[in-house]
């Protein structure tokens, strides 16, 4: 036991000695090795070899599929700033002189061009010529020429007229003005036929009522925005009017109007006018001179919004020498969108009464002795309204207050003549309404209504020869795109007359007309017209039928 022990320690003594042999022969190896270290060159660039198996490779680019469904649409709506105005049109209804004769209305197609003459002819012996002639580029110059005729001759004794119009106007254009000016001459010829003609024969030439009038025009307004923001338009006309080369009367008119812009929504306007007219009487029987003069000035307030429109002022007007200041209050608001918009306002004028405008309005008037002008005072309110894209209406009622209304009698010797009578003062319940449907320049419907109460008079025990109720109409349809149809209406009802023998009669009346336009080519359309359809030999004034049915056609050449 004791020797095996001793070989043990004897073996664990030498491994030990081995151990601690090497490790005195490993250390000064280490000490070489970091000393070779410390003393590497560190200037040169140092690489490092890596080498792999790893591959780099590019996929295959993935196809683009196209989806099958749509887009979400974007239901946002933006909020504009500007306002845009339904696609109609308006008309404006304009009161015209009643003839014997309904009249015609020109509605020829619009072919694209600017010259044309319309000719025609038909029963009751009725040539119809009217032609337009245009100059000019409408940039620096543009010269208009118009001009037309018609006449009739009835199935009645001196149930005779004739129509002449020639009218010239022109303009000469600069950056910021426009120069322009207008010629005209009439000439209307009509018989005083309204007599019983089995106990009176008169002469052509003592019932003949021929009235001429020339007149000239001229003015200057700016067209384009100036420094000051101020719009001007003063312009000059002069009328000499004649009846039968007896009777002499001579107008002129002045008119200055400006207004001011604040910018884009306030502005303000001054007009004045003068109106000056002599009538010269100088018959053997009768030698009269008249004057009737008018002065105005009209400063106003305006304001502009998209939702409100006010107007603001008031008219000091001498009339003959006599001071009236006249209202001119009136505004407009809107309260649905480009749909519902009420008006009100409180508003005054003066209509001039002279021989040419009255003989406008009845042909068959007695030379007048005197000439007053018509003061209106106007207080009303209403409504109008668009809806959808093509149909719209206007009502309106009134409350007026008439003062020196001329009112027609007749002559209560045969009858044939209207004496003016004059009411001093006058009310008068007005209720409007119109209404339109359009659908752009193919299809038009219009149509108006108005009733008229006329109350508190002074001087007579009615409106004479005023209309109580009247409707009007108009209907244009391009039925195909050369064919043009077309028909009018004008029906009245409740016009007081006074007889001889101081008794009252109520005038009524229906005159509906229709026609139709072909067009052949660019240069020839033919037209056919039927006025009077219904053939009413109605009286607008009382011993005064007018013609029944009456047919006229023609041909309208473009060049």
């Amino acid at each position: 036991m004791k020797t095996e022990k001793l070989k043990m320690k004897k073996m664990y003594r030498s491994q030990k000695l081995l151990e601690f042999t090497r490790a005195l022969l490993f250390l000064p190896f280490t000490f070489f090795i970091l000393h070779c270290s410390a003393q590497r060159d560190t200037t040169k660039r140092q690489t490092i070899d890596i080498t792999s198996s790893y591959k780099p490779v590019l996929r295959n680019a993935v196809k683009i599929n196209l989806s099958a469904s749509p887009l979400a649409a974007d239901t946002s709506r933006p909020r504009l700033a500007y306002d845009i105005p339904a696609q109609n049109l308006f008309f404006a209804y304009q009161p015209i002189s009643l003839k014997p004769l309904a009249l015609m209305q020109d509605t020829g197609l619009q072919l694209g061009v600017r010259n044309y003459v319309k000719a025609g002819f038909g029963n009751y012996t009725t040539p119809y010529i009217a032609a337009a002639v245009s100059f000019g580029d409408g940039k620096k110059s543009l010269v208009n020429l118009y001009g037309n005729y018609i006449s009739s001759k009835g199935k009645i004794t001196n149930q005779n007229f004739s129509e002449l119009h020639l009218k010239g106007t022109g303009s000469v254009f600069s950056t910021r003005t426009e120069t322009y000016g207008r010629v005209g001459i009439d000439a209307r010829q009509y018989y005083q036929y309204g007599y019983d003609h089995a106990l009176h024969t008169y002469p052509k030439d003592s019932v003949s009522r021929k009235y001429q009038d020339f007149s000239v025009a001229a003015g200057l307004r700016n067209i384009a925005v100036n420094d000051a923001n101020i719009n001007y338009n003063p312009n000059v006309e002069a009328h000499i009017f004649s009846r039968d080369n007896k009777i002499n009367e001579s107008t002129l008119i002045l008119e200055a109007p400006v207004e001011k812009k604040f910018g884009e929504s306030v502005s303000f306007k001054v007009a004045a006018k003068a109106d000056i007219t002599n009538f010269t009487n100088k018959t053997a029987a009768v030698n009269t001179n008249i004057t009737n003069n008018l002065f105005q000035v009209a400063p106003e307030l305006v304001f502009n919004s998209d939702k409100f429109t006010f107007h603001g002022g008031a008219t000091p007007s001498w009339d003959n020498g006599k001071l009236s200041v006249l209202p001119n209050v009136y505004g407009e608001a809107q309260l649905q969108y480009n749909v519902l918009r009420v008006q009100a306002g409180w508003v005054g004028k003066f209509i001039k009464n002279s021989y040419q405008s009255l003989s406008m309005i009845n042909p068959y008037m007695a030379d007048p002795s005197f000439l007053m002008n018509t003061k209106q005072v106007e207080l009303y309110g209403g409504v109008k309204a668009t809806i959808g894209k093509h149909f719209s209406f206007n009502a309106k009622a009134a409350f007026l207050t008439l003062y020196n209304t001329p009112l027609f009698v007749n002559d209560f010797n045969d009858g044939k003549s209207f004496s003016i009578r004059n009411e001093s003062k006058m009310n008068a319940l007005q209720i409007h309404g119109d209404m339109s449907v359009v659908n752009q320049d193919k299809f038009t419907l219009t149509a108006a209504l108005d009733v008229n109460t006329y109350t508190g008079l002074k001087d007579n025990n009615n409106a004479w020869h005023l209309i109580p109720l009247q409707l009007t109409g108009s209907f244009r349809w391009n039925a195909f795109k050369q064919v043009l149809l077309k028909a009018d209406l004008f029906a009245f009802s409740g016009a007081p007359a006074l007889l001889k023998n101081n008794t009252e009669i109520k005038l009524k009346g229906t005159d509906l007309s229709a026609g139709t336009e072909f067009k052949i080519n660019k240069k020839f359309s033919a037209w056919l017209d039927f006025n009077n359809v219904l053939d009413n030999k109605y009286q607008r004034y009382y011993n005064y039928p007018v013609y029944g049915l009456n047919v006229i056609g023609g041909i309208i050449v473009h060049f």
